[in-house]
């Protein structure tokens, strides 16, 4: 596997391809979650850069850019992740399987919510349907440049 990982033969490199796809794919996601907030209201957006639940990064997680390095290296890493995982299937070149692990993962995780008191809270519905949303389109976004470009 680690062979696969940095395997740069290929020119640019499949896998500084996936790189720039989750980190773009990330500034989609953030976008998205932006505007979603702007129209509505609601704080889902602030999970994206939320790290008081993890023992390690909450000393720094009153430092603006480390919820920012923490969710685009979070975005990259599953776009990398996922990819790898989907080859034994045959389908890292579709886009349904990003869509559907990444949509069904965001919902899943936003209910790390209940561990922090920073909005919102775990049961507000609406937040957590915005949110799922927005980890689809991030998931249609790493699933359609994956198909385009790797």
């Amino acid at each position: 596997m680690a062979m696969v990982l940095m395997d740069w033969s290929d020119g640019m490199g499949t896998f500084l391809k996936l790189v720039v796809i989750g980190a773009i794919s990330g500034v989609i996601l953030a976008a998205v979650m932006k505007v979603i907030c702007r129209i509505t209201g609601s704080k889902a957006d602030i999970l994206l850069y939320n790290m008081d639940y993890i023992p390690i990064l909450k000393r720094w997680s009153d430092k603006k850019i480390t919820g920012i390095l923490f969710h685009y290296g979070t975005c990259i890493a599953s776009a990398v992740i996922l990819y790898y995982l989907l080859i034994p299937f045959g389908w890292e070149m579709e886009i349904w399987p990003y869509i559907l692990v990444f949509t069904v993962g965001g919902g899943i995780l936003y209910f790390l919510s209940a561990l922090t008191e920073t909005p919102p809270a775990p049961y507000d519905f609406m937040a957590w349907l915005y949110w799922t949303l927005g980890h689809g389109i991030f998931g249609l976004s790493v699933g359609f440049l994956i198909s385009v470009w790797v």
